[in-house]
C-alpha cells in the first residue's frame, strides 16, 4: 500500500500539503484534513472555530482538496484526504478528485467533538453502520481507494463487525484509533483490509505492539511535526518488516 509503513494522521485544521511535505522523509502516506464537505458539517466546523479549535473552511472544499493533492504530486507520499459529511453526494465528488490524483479518500467515523456528533458526523457513524457503508459504497464506485477512520471504546460499537461491514461495502483500509485498547487491532485484522493502527505511536515499543497485534502499518498524530519521533517510528517499522516479510 505504501512504504515505509508509516502514515501521518490528519489533524483538524492543521494537516495540509505543506504539513505533509515536512514529514515526507519519514512517512509513506499522509492524510490531509479533516475537511468538512457539506453544509451540516461546515456549520459544525464553524462552531468549533468559535471555541478556538482549528478547522479547514475553504469556500469550496472540493476545489481545496484538488489543490492540496496537486501540491503533493511530486512527492513520494501516498496522499489521502480525511473528510466529514452527513450527505452522500459530496463523498462522490471528493472521491472522484482523489481517484484522479491516485489518492485515498478517508471517511471520518472518528471525530468525537460534540458539534460534529450533533449533526450525525464523526463517531456517530459508528453506530449507524448502514449509513457508513453507504458512504463507502458511493466512494468506492468512483474507483478511489477508500479508507475508514474509526475509534475504539465507543459504547455499543463492535469494531470487528464494523470492519466486516465496510469491507463488504468496498473499503480498502481501516484506520483505527485504538485509544487505550491496543488489542482491538487483533480483533479487526481478520477482515481483508489494510489496517493502520493509531494512538500513542512514538517509537519502537508502540510500533512493535501494534504490528504484533496484526496491523499492516502505523500512523502518527500529534507528533507528526516532530522529525525525531517520525525517524524512530520509521526505523521501527522498517526493522519489523525487514525481519517479517
Amino acid at each position: 500500500m505504501f512504504e515505509p509503513r508509516v502514515a501521518l494522521a490528519s489533524l483538524s485544521g492543521e494537516s495540509d500539503a505543506q504539513w505533509a511535505r515536512r514529514g515526507a522523509a519519514h512517512a509513506g502516506a499522509a492524510f490531509l484534513g479533516g475537511v468538512s464537505l457539506d453544509d451540516q458539517t461546515r456549520d459544525a466546523a464553524r462552531k468549533l472555530v468559535a471555541r478556538d479549535r482549528t478547522e479547514f473552511l475553504p469556500a469550496d472544499p472540493i476545489a481545496f482538496i484538488d489543490t492540496e493533492l496537486g501540491a503533493l504530486a511530486e512527492t513520494t507520499l501516498q496522499p489521502g484526504v480525511n473528510v466529514r459529511t452527513v450527505t452522500a453526494e459530496p463523498v462522490r465528488e471528493a472521491a472522484a478528485v482523489c481517484e484522479r490524483h491516485d489518492a485515498i479518500l478517508e471517511l471520518n467515523a472518528h471525530c468525537r467533538q460534540d458539534e460534529m456528533c450533533a449533526v450525525g458526523a464523526g463517531e456517530t457513524l459508528l453506530a449507524d453502520t448502514e449509513r457508513l457503508c453507504k458512504y463507502v459504497d458511493v466512494a468506492a464506485e468512483t474507483g478511489a481507494t477508500v479508507s475508514v477512520k474509526v475509534r475504539a471504546e465507543v459504547e455499543g460499537v463492535d469494531l470487528a463487525e464494523t470492519a466486516s461491514g465496510v469491507e463488504t461495502a468496498g473499503a480498502d483500509i481501516l484506520h483505527v484509533d485504538a485509544m487505550d485498547s491496543e488489542a482491538v487491532i487483533a480483533e479487526v485484522s481478520n477482515a481483508d483490509l489494510f489496517v493502520i493502527a493509531n494512538n500513542g505511536v512514538r517509537g519502537t515499543e508502540t510500533v512493535r505492539e501494534y504490528l504484533a497485534f496484526g496491523a499492516d502499518a502505523v500512523s502518527v498524530g500529534r507528533p507528526s511535526d516532530n522529525p525525531t519521533v517520525l525517524a524512530r517510528v520509521r526505523r521501527a517499522t522498517q526493522q519489523w518488516f525487514g525481519g517479517r516479510p
